[in-house]
């Protein structure tokens, strides 16, 4: 039976998985803590991901990623579907910023979002290295959003 849980305590311990979504443990490290973590349960540990709260009635989806082999079961989809339903009293809009690949974007808007803005040069001026998705190299983080 799948369920949906909050960690509230050694976050890290789901390191590997959201690494998949985000290469750099810097970077992770930046959000983790002042985030709520959720991981879907199905038979073991499917997908996580990470929320903040930006201000402005803005609650942001800073890290989603579902485990390799259990990719395109719909995970994530329900976990999006839980944010929206246990979040819509308390936030106006829905956002996540990822690079523009079209593996991400098309799930994206495939769950309601619409692109919102972008900031220019984000993976390039914030990683170490280039972050490559689909053979293209990740230059813009692109921001897209969904009213609840």
């Amino acid at each position: 039976m799948m369920e949906i849980i909050e960690i509230k305590e050694n976050k890290k311990d789901y390191l590997d998985l959201l690494l998949l979504a985000d290469e750099e443990e810097d970077m992770i490290d930046r959000y983790l803590d002042n985030g709520k973590m959720y991981i879907l349960v199905d038979n073991g540990v499917k997908c996580e991901c990470v929320i903040t709260d930006e201000g402005n009635g803005v609650l942001e989806i800073k890290n989603i990623a579902t485990v390799t082999n259990d990719q395109d079961k719909g995970y994530a989809k329900a976990l999006i579907q839980f944010l929206i339903e246990k979040y819509r009293e308390q936030y106006a809009v829905l956002q996540v910023g990822t690079g523009d690949s079209p593996l991400t974007i098309p799930f994206y808007e495939k769950c309601g979002f619409v692109r919102s803005h972008i900031i220019p040069n984000f993976f390039t001026d914030n990683y170490n290295h280039p972050i490559y998705e689909c053979g293209v190299q990740l230059v813009d983080m692109v921001y897209l959003q969904r009213p609840f």
